[in-house]
C-alpha cells in the first residue's frame, strides 16, 4: 500500500483543517498522526535537529508511521555535495535515532545545481547502506539516462515532481517511488488544489508502480489554505486507504 502523506504537519492554517479549533502547536503532531501514517520532515532543510530530538520522535511516533528526513541546506545547497563527510556523519546519527520510525531520506539538489555525476555517486557512495535514498534535481541538465542508471546502481530513488514549470518525469530507478507534489498552479510552486481528476491520474499511476512491486511514497508540498491534508486525503481514499 502506498504511504500519501504532507511535507511538514505544523501550519498555523491547518487550525480547523487538519487540527481542531485551537489545538496548541505541542498537540500537532499527534492530530496528524491520527490520519496519516507518514510525514515529510522539512524543518530539517533548515536547521538539522540535534540526534535527541529525533530519539524524542521515535518514542512518540505510533508503530508503523514513517517519518521523511529532508537534507539539510549547508549539505545540498551551500556545499552542493561537496565534502559531505562531516554532514554524513551527523546526518547518519540523526536517522539512526529514528530506528523503525524513519523512511526515507530526501536530497532535494539547489536549482542552479548543474549535473555533476562523479560528485553525486561519491556522496551516494558514503550515505549509510541503510538509507532510503531519494534525490530531487531541480536543474534540467540531470535528466538524462545516464543519471538515471547511477541512482539504479546506488538504489537511489529519482524524486518525480508535480509542480509549477518542473519536468514531471514518471521514472523510477529502483524499488521505492518518490513523489512530491508541489501544487497544480502553473505559475507558482506550493499553490493551488488539485483536482479530484488530477489526483484519480495520480492513482492509476501509483497503482501501475505498485503493480510492478514497488513501493510508493507521495507527500503533497501545497500546504496553504490546507490543500495538502485535503488532497492526500483524496488520494488515500482513491487508493482505498483510510483517510
Amino acid at each position: 500500500m502506498a504511504r500519501i502523506g504532507t511535507s511538514g504537519w505544523s501550519y498555523d492554517h491547518w487550525d480547523g483543517v487538519l487540527y481542531p479549533p485551537g489545538t496548541p502547536a505541542r498537540d500537532r503532531l499527534a492530530a496528524y498522526v491520527a490520519v496519516f501514517d507518514t510525514v515529510e520532515l522539512n524543518a530539517s532543510f533548515y536547521r538539522w535537529p540535534p540526534d535527541r530530538t529525533f530519539a524524542s520522535w521515535h518514542r512518540r511516533l505510533p508503530e508503523g508511521f514513517a517519518m521523511t528526513v529532508k537534507a539539510p541546506r549547508g549539505l545540498t545547497h551551500a556545499k552542493r555535495l561537496a565534502e559531505p563527510e562531516a554532514w554524513i556523519e551527523r546526518i547518519r546519527r540523526g536517522l539512526h535515532e529514528l530506528g523503525d520510525r524513519r523512511g526515507a531520506f530526501l536530497v532535494q539538489l539547489h536549482p542552479a545545481h548543474e549535473r555533476d555525476d562523479a560528485r553525486l555517486g561519491w556522496f551516494l557512495g558514503h550515505l549509510p547502506e541503510w538509507l532510503d535514498v531519494a534525490v530531487e534535481f531541480r536543474h534540467p541538465s540531470w535528466l538524462d539516462d545516464r543519471v538515471f542508471d547511477l541512482l539504479a546502481r546506488h538504489g537511489a530513488a529519482y524524486v518525480v515532481m508535480s509542480g509549477a514549470q518542473l519536468p514531471c518525469v514518471l521514472r523510477a530507478t529502483c524499488e521505492r517511488v518518490y513523489v512530491r507534489f508541489h501544487g497544480p498552479d502553473h505559475e507558482h510552486l506550493y499553490a493551488g488544489s488539485y483536482s479530484d481528476a488530477d489526483l484519480a491520474w495520480w492513482a492509476d499511476r501509483i497503482r501501475e508502480w505498485e503493480g510492478q512491486g514497488r513501493r510508493v511514497w507521495g507527500y503533497f508540498n501545497n500546504d496553504g489554505e490546507g490543500n495538502a491534508v485535503r488532497n492526500a486525503r483524496t488520494l488515500r481514499t482513491l487508493l482505498g486507504s483510510q483517510a
